[in-house]
């Protein structure tokens, strides 16, 4: 028995009144959920369903279906709300799924129609409809595959991530010991449940402590698809639940704190925000902590299970992503790269086996008393035309400390000098003090001599974002690239 199925049990005997979920209208103590994963693991394998798709959105019923697919040992395939209908019909391909679990059967049985894919609906499980899906060639998946987690790639289509239970459970063992989470928490999500991070660290990590996880839809936490963000409604449905422990996105923690500075009251019962996915100014953890918010920079990644490092009360270093969890080891290579052993993926859907020890693709050391740092990403750092190196992650993070600017990433790839990309909250003149403001915190060579604005904002829709809140710079290069260029020729000229 998985140790997920065992502390359920346990809970359900030993406290079975005590809630487990709570959704926007109804809610599951330990014992109704520990009756409706089994019953529902029951209608799973009566259906005789191999790999089960879950597309829905945050609610009581993610997490049943889940639990429940975990129980009946069917690898579960989560597919964002906001993936497009192309990448939705991909991974639907790429797993060759038999098995579809949605809230919103009317989108889906069209796409899956229009794609040539035969389907028929089934009825309901786990308050989702059940289609099945005929005719797809099966896939073989690693050995204990449990869960197919699905990340960005460097084209539009995203890659399977496998993962196993065990690989699973024991991040989530790890972060209910780094957080000291305990039964009375109650745990909000946020994010969507469809990203490995609040997938463990929002449900299993909850769950294996005895505590409570709220979900509401995403609606209602002010989320609306990858990046569009209602604070007055997430601060609404963090003061409703009382909640002790949420996790968020950068740009979430951003809308926070610049609430907080415009008068609002921020949640007086958090006691952990777990804050990660993309790199986070030390300044706007600064202002964090003067509102009084109890933020905790995280890092991790899909290919390592989720969390590898993390802040908590016992071991906090601002400005680093705390020190390594104890079921993982990290080592720095002699060009700076990041590379993880422990909890590391099962491999890629369809490609050979992951190299061990993983590389991440990450840049950062580890100081003196082990704490890890981030400097930026292999790939995107540059190189000026004077040899000087940039990591591009370290200049956007300053600038994103401006209110006038929402979203931003700079170019300088053999140039003399950067240009940003700007996506503006503030009028153009907000946006040059902005920018004039960062360039006085930047040596010379990382300085911003010029920007754009951006024609719309960075998305998963616009295939210009990741799922977990990345800037994908190839894509928004191949848009701006044409003026960017000529902004250096008029310079050169100039000069000329």
């Amino acid at each position: 028995m998985s140790m997920l199925s065992e502390t359920l049990r346990r809970q359900a005997a030993r406290s079975p009144d005590s809630i487990a979920l709570r959704g926007a209208q109804a809610e599951l103590s330990y014992a109704e959920l520990q009756l409706a994963v089994s019953s529902n693991q029951d209608n799973l394998l009566t259906q005789g369903i191999s790999v089960l798709g879950l597309l829905a959105d945050n609610g009581i019923h993610w997490a049943v279906a889940d639990l429940a697919a975990m129980a009946a040992n069917i690898p579960l395939v989560p597919i964002p709300l906001f993936f497009s209908p192309q990448q939705i019909l991909h991974v639907v391909r790429d797993t060759g799924m038999d098995g579809l679990l949605t809230d919103q059967p009317a989108v889906v049985m069209p796409l899956l129609q229009v794609a040539g894919i035969k389907s028929q609906s089934v009825g309901q499980l786990a308050g989702l409809s059940l289609i099945r899906l005929f005719d797809l060639p099966a896939k073989a998946l690693p050995p204990d595959t449990a869960k197919i987690t699905y990340t960005s790639g460097t084209t539009g289509e995203p890659k399977g991530v496998c993962l196993s239970l065990a690989q699973m459970e024991t991040v989530a063992s790890s972060l209910r010991d780094a957080t000291l989470a305990k039964p009375a928490d109650r745990h909000l999500c946020l994010t969507p449940l469809s990203t490995l991070l609040e997938n463990i660290g929002g449900v299993y990590t909850p769950l294996l402590s005895g505590a409570s996880c709220h979900l509401l839809p995403l609606a209602q936490v002010g989320l609306n698809g990858a990046s569009g963000l209602d604070v007055g409604l997430m601060l609404q449905a963090l003061h409703a639940t009382k909640a002790s422990s949420a996790i968020m996105a950068p740009q979430m923690l951003q809308a926070l704190v610049a609430a907080g500075e415009r008068g609002c009251a921020m949640p007086a019962d958090l006691r952990f925000v777990a804050v990660g996915g993309a790199p986070v100014s030390a300044q706007l953890l600064v202002k964090a902590y003067v509102l009084g918010l109890p933020v905790y920079e995280g890092y991790g990644l899909s290919e390592c299970s989720s969390v590898l490092a993390l802040n908590t009360p016992a071991a906090f270093c601002p400005g680093s992503v705390g020190r390594p969890l104890p079921h993982t080891s990290i080592r720095i290579a002699e060009d700076g790269e990041i590379v993880v052993e422990g909890s590391t993926f099962l491999g890629y859907l369809g490609q050979a086996l992951p190299e061990q020890p993983w590389k991440t693709g990450d840049l950062g050391y580890l100081d003196s008393e082990g704490y890890l740092h981030l400097t930026g990403r292999k790939k995107s750092m540059f190189i000026t035309s004077f040899g000087r190196n940039v990591a591009p992650e370290w200049v956007e993070r300053e600038l994103l400390l401006h209110p006038a600017i929402a979203q931003a990433i700079i170019f300088g790839e053999a140039r003399p000098w950067n240009i940003a990309v700007i996506v503006a909250r503030g009028s153009p003149s907000e946006v040059e003090l902005a920018i004039a403001a960062t360039n006085r915190m930047l040596p010379d060579y990382a300085q911003i001599r010029a920007w754009v604005a951006a024609q719309t904002p960075f998305t998963t829709k616009n295939m210009q974002m990741t799922s977990n809140g990345r800037l994908r710079r190839d894509e928004i290069w191949k848009v701006y690239q044409p003026v960017i260029d000529a902004m250096y020729e008029e310079q050169f000229d100039a000069v000329l």
